[in-house]
C-alpha cells in the first residue's frame, strides 16, 4: 500500500482486472457454498458480516453528505423522516397483528398498504431529483411507480419477496456509480465480473430448482426458508430459494465489505478527512463520532447476541436492518 501522509490515504496499487478476479472468485465461492449447504451459510455469514457491513456502508455513506446541504436540504431531510417512519411502521406490524388478533385478510391488507407508502416515498425521491437537475429525464418511473402499487395490491406479498431478492443488487448498482467517479478504468474489469453473477444464478437453478425442501425442523432453520419465501412461491424448491438469497446476500456483504471501501473510502475507516460534514462544524464533528463508535458497539452486541440466541437476534438485526435498505435508496438517486 502506497499512503499519502497528509491524507492518510490508502492507494492500493492493485488493478481494475485484479480487483474484478478478487470479486470473481468470492461470487463463486458464495454460489458453491450456497448451493452445497444454504442453511449453514446463510447462519454463518449473518453470524460474521451483519454488522460490520452496515458500520462500513454507513462509513461510506458519511463520505457522500455534503458539507453544506443546500438545496439537497429538504431531499435528505424527507428521506431521513421516510426511512424512520417505514421501519418504525414495519416493526409495529407484528405487534400490532399479534395484540389485534389479525386474521389473513387483515395481515395482507397492512402489508399492501406499507409496500404502498415505500412505493410511494421512492416515487417521490425520484422526482424531487430529476426537478433539482433539469438534465435527469426520470419521468417514467412515475407510471412504473403506479403500477407496482397496482400489482402490490393483487400480490402484496411477492412484491415483497422482490424487495429482499433485489436488495442486494442495489449495492452492485452503488458500486458502479463509484467505480465511475473514482476508478473509471476499473469499470469495463468489473463489468465483465458482473457477467458471471446470472450465470451462476442459472446454475443454481438448474442444479436446485426441484431439490428437495429444506428441512425444516427447527424455528431458525424455519425463519430462514421463509425469509426466501418458500411459503408464497409454492412450486419452486426451497432450497433454490434460499440458495439464490443466501448467494446474493454474501455478494452483497462481499461489495460493502472488500470493493467499496477499496474504491470508495480510500483511507483508513476511523479517519474522518473525506467526510465533508467534519470540515465545516465542530458539533457535527462529534456527532459522526459518536455514530461511528456506537456502530461499533452495536456490532459487538449483535455477536453477543447471535451467540446467546441466534434466532432472536436474527429477527431483530433483519426488523432493524431495513434502516440500512431504505438509506440506499436517496443516496444511490445521488448518485446517478
Amino acid at each position: 500500500m502506497k499512503y499519502t501522509p497528509h491524507m492518510m490515504r490508502i492507494e492500493p496499487r492493485v488493478s481494475g482486472p485484479v480487483v474484478a478476479a478478487l470479486m470473481l472468485a468470492v461470487t463463486v465461492l458464495a454460489a458453491l457454498f450456497a448451493g452445497w449447504t444454504p442453511l449453514i451459510f446463510s447462519i454463518v455469514i449473518v453470524f460474521l458480516f451483519a454488522g460490520p457491513h452496515n458500520w462500513l456502508e454507513a462509513r461510506y455513506f458519511l463520505t457522500r453528505l455534503p458539507g453544506r446541504f443546500g438545496k439537497l436540504r429538504g431531499f435528505f431531510l424527507f428521506s431521513a423522516l421516510g426511512i424512520v417512519a417505514l421501519t418504525a411502521s414495519f416493526a409495529v406490524l407484528p405487534w400490532l397483528g399479534e395484540r389485534l388478533h389479525w386474521e389473513a385478510a387483515t395481515w395482507t391488507t397492512a402489508l399492501a398498504v406499507w409496500n404502498t407508502l415505500l412505493v410511494g416515498w421512492i416515487a417521490v425521491l425520484v422526482q424531487w431529483r430529476m426537478r433539482q437537475s433539469p438534465r435527469r429525464d426520470w419521468g417514467w418511473t412515475l407510471p412504473v411507480a403506479f403500477l407496482v402499487i397496482g400489482l402490490n395490491w393483487l400480490y402484496p406479498f411477492v412484491v415483497s419477496i422482490a424487495v429482499v431478492y433485489l436488495h442486494p443488487l442495489v449495492a452492485l448498482w452503488l458500486l458502479d456509480r463509484e467505480l465511475l467517479r473514482s476508478r473509471p478504468t476499473w469499470r469495463p474489469a468489473y463489468h465483465a465480473c458482473l457477467a458471471a453473477l446470472p450465470l451462476l444464478l442459472a446454475v443454481l437453478w438448474w442444479r436446485l430448482w426441484d431439490a428437495p425442501p429444506l428441512p425444516g425442523d427447527t424455528e431458525l432453520f424455519r425463519a430462514i426458508v421463509q425469509h426466501a419465501g418458500a411459503q408464497f412461491l409454492t412450486g419452486v424448491s426451497s432450497h433454490a430459494l434460499v440458495a439464490t438469497h443466501t448467494f446474493l446476500e454474501m455478494v452483497h456483504y462481499a461489495v460493502w465489505i472488500i470493493a467499496i471501501p477499496l474504491v470508495g473510502l480510500r483511507i483508513a475507516p476511523w479517519k474522518l478527512s473525506n467526510v465533508p460534514l467534519t470540515k465545516h462544524s465542530t458539533a457535527w464533528r462529534r456527532i459522526i463520532v459518536a455514530v461511528l463508535v456506537a456502530g461499533l458497539g452495536i456490532s459487538a452486541v449483535l455477536w453477543l447476541g447471535f451467540l446467546a440466541d441466534y434466532s432472536t437476534t436474527r429477527y431483530i438485526y433483519f426488523t432493524v436492518a431495513l434502516v440500512h435498505v431504505l438509506a440506499e435508496v436517496p443516496f444511490l438517486l445521488r448518485a446517478l
